[in-house]
């Protein structure tokens, strides 16, 4: 059918998140059918990232430079940290462009089921980071799962005797969500969180 390194493309596509072997397929024909137009210039800047791209020893994140731009950043507020799980939840938030702290990644979340203990997380590094006397409040906006939550609560217990203040995100209906398409569980955490009006 095809040859050994055009099947190797497409093995090596499918293998990222959302792609299966379909999707890899048509991609692989597409960036060899504009080899110029996109497949020289993918290479070329995947070669670049691969060179340059590191992740920041302060906070996790990846950036071209170490500390990062956002923990080098004067105007964001170093006296707020949001936790997050992984870079992808950092970008959303910044996405928001609603968040003007930093952040600290955690690079995961417990897990006794599949042996991950505070030892395999970045957690040590954060509470070394509340030590400078800096920080006055984290955010622990982890997943709302069972091991974002156990995570959130294992955190909020070694942060408790610091003084600083440790909030959550909050859960519940999203704006323009309509009750009947929302899972008993959105809606339950929902009604826990109802504020006045």
């Amino acid at each position: 059918m095809a040859g050994a390194e055009i099947e190797a493309l497409i093995r090596h596509l499918s293998k990222l998140p959302g792609l299966g072997p379909r999707s890899a397929r048509r991609i692989a024909l597409a960036l060899l059918k504009k080899r110029e137009s996109m497949l020289d210039p993918l290479v070329r800047t995947m070669q670049a990232a691969a060179e340059a791209v590191r992740i920041c020893q302060t906070c996790g994140n990846y950036d071209s430079q170490d500390p990062c731009s956002i923990c080098t950043d004067t105007r964001r507020d170093g006296s707020l940290v949001c936790v997050v799980e992984g870079v992808s939840d950092l970008w959303a938030l910044e996405r928001t462009a609603a968040f003007k702290g930093k952040y600290h990644v955690t690079g995961g979340l417990l897990s006794p089921i599949d042996g991950i203990g505070p030892d395999d997380l970045k957690i040590d590094r954060l509470l070394a980071r509340v030590q400078n006397g800096v920080v006055k409040e984290v955010v622990l906006a982890l997943s709302a799962t069972v091991d974002g939550q156990t995570t959130a609560h294992y955190i909020a217990d070694r942060l408790k005797d610091t003084g600083i203040t440790i909030s959550g995100l909050a859960h519940g209906v999203p704006v323009g969500g309509e009750l009947d398409y929302l899972d008993d569980g959105t809606i339950s955490a929902a009604l826990k969180a109802r504020r006045p009006m």
